[in-house]
């Protein structure tokens, strides 16, 4: 767990360094300190962390872009590490993908030990992920790499897309219901029949050669989908 990367996005100097300071010496050395939205996002852009502790209110925007653009790549974990204190603000920072939200002033300690009780999750799930490599007449998904290949070109799949393409080939031939994919995929119950849609198309517009009319994702009316293909 020592080898997880770490990104901090936090504007006040000390706050940061503090946080850099009691980290390093739980044992974590691969740090990343960022001071603002931009240099935050050209971060990301340039590797894939581990764990992400975001600031909210930044000189150059908001934190909660950042975590959305984290979501849109990763699934790691997010907290927000902020002053805004109020249920509406918690609960604003949930629905843009936080796994935990601290408030400050805040306790060293304890943030530490959340930190590695997210992380200790996040790598024992990936740990136990399979290298496991899907191929079909057009495209390739190898899990363990989350890239997709199509038509030759490479693309990386992270975040909701990675865990649905990945759900649909472990059950291909099956016929699944919206709410089988939205309780595996997004781990809830309370089952939002607009997101599931919303995100098979998106991956039917990578996968498909025609995603008006899918080979590999069938709609099945009035149940939900069934992955086909030719797997070798």
């Amino acid at each position: 767990m020592q080898n997880a990367s770490i990104l901090v996005l936090e504007d006040e100097r000390a706050i940061a360094e503090m946080l850099e300071i009691i980290l390093r010496k739980e044992g974590f050395s691969n740090i990343k300190l960022c001071e603002s939205v931009h240099e935050a996002k050209l971060a990301i852009k340039e590797e894939t962390m581990d764990f992400y502790l975001l600031d909210i209110m930044l000189p150059d925007g908001n934190g909660l872009d950042v975590a959305k653009h984290i979501r849109a790549q990763s699934d790691a974990p997010i907290f927000f590490l902020t002053a805004k204190a109020s249920d509406a603000d918690k609960l604003r920072g949930f629905m843009n993908g936080a796994d935990d939200y601290i408030t400050k002033p805040f306790n060293p300690l304890e943030l530490v030990a959340r930190v590695k009780a997210q992380l200790t999750r996040y790598m024992k799930k990936n740990d136990v992920q399979k290298d496991t490599l899907y191929k079909f007449s057009r495209f390739t998904f190898n899990v363990d790499a989350a890239e997709l290949i199509v038509d030759g070109v490479k693309d990386i799949i992270g975040g909701r897309l990675f865990h649905l393409l990945k759900y649909l080939c472990e059950n291909a031939g099956q016929v699944l219901s919206k709410e089988q994919i939205y309780e595996r995929v997004w781990g809830d119950y309370i089952f939002d029949d607009n997101t599931v849609m919303v995100h098979i198309r998106k991956l039917r517009e990578k996968i498909e050669e025609d995603p008006s009319k899918p080979t590999h994702i069938i709609t099945v009316r009035g149940i939900g989908y069934k992955f086909v293909g030719d797997n070798r």
